[in-house]
């Protein structure tokens, strides 16, 4: 699995009801499944990723997220987990509240566009960086809402929302020490565990 979801894996309790979102080829589901008794759903809107979760064994509805989570009841799962579509939703602070509607925990991961990489590249060059965690150019790419550490945890502060914890992950590994103490700089992919404030 990316280095995104190891750490998933490891925020997610023995037995949780999830619902993944944008959960492309289910691989996270299914090993929470077998590993971790975790029952749920995940959403989809790509065919190939949803005949790739039916081969698996996930449970999945094709489901765009822009359309929001209504056909779902609130604190209807342990947790909602959303993985690298953040970026790419019309309304990200919509879904936020949505998902922490649905669940009392969200799992979120997006790539930072403040990473020094992409600083340097946009700096230097004057184009638009283009890296594992950016794939796409500019004209074609599905990224309409970049963002950073920073102003994640800004919109859960205007949100009161609780950061549960923060982790950082640099291409497939997990961040060494200075991209955890400057995530905003050395943290490539963004990943946030949060909840509604008690």
């Amino acid at each position: 699995m990316r280095t995104d979801l190891e750490l998933i894996y490891d925020w997610v309790p023995q037995d949780a009801h999830v619902l993944d979102l944008a959960c492309g080829d289910g691989v996270l589901l299914e090993r929470l499944a077998k590993e971790k008794g975790v029952t749920g759903y995940g959403l989809e809107i790509d065919p190939d990723g949803i005949t790739q979760c039916v081969a698996r064994g996930v449970n999945v509805i094709e489901h765009n997220l822009d359309d929001g989570l209504g056909s779902f009841c609130d604190n209807s799962y342990d947790q909602v987990i959303m993985t690298q579509a953040l970026q790419a939703l019309r309304r990200p602070d919509k879904m936020l509240d949505e998902m922490l509607r649905v669940a009392e925990e969200g799992i979120i991961t997006f790539p930072n566009f403040a990473y020094w990489r992409h600083r340097i590249h946009l700096g230097l060059r004057g184009y638009m960086p283009v890296s594992k965690s950016l794939p796409h150019a500019w004209y074609d790419t599905p990224n309409i809402h970049l963002s950073t550490f920073n102003d994640f945890e800004h919109l859960c502060k205007e949100k009161g929302l609780v950061i549960v914890d923060r982790a950082v992950g640099v291409g497939d590994h997990k961040g060494h020490w200075t991209s955890k103490w400057w995530p905003n700089l050395f943290g490539e992919i963004a990943i946030f565990r949060v909840r509604r404030r008690a």
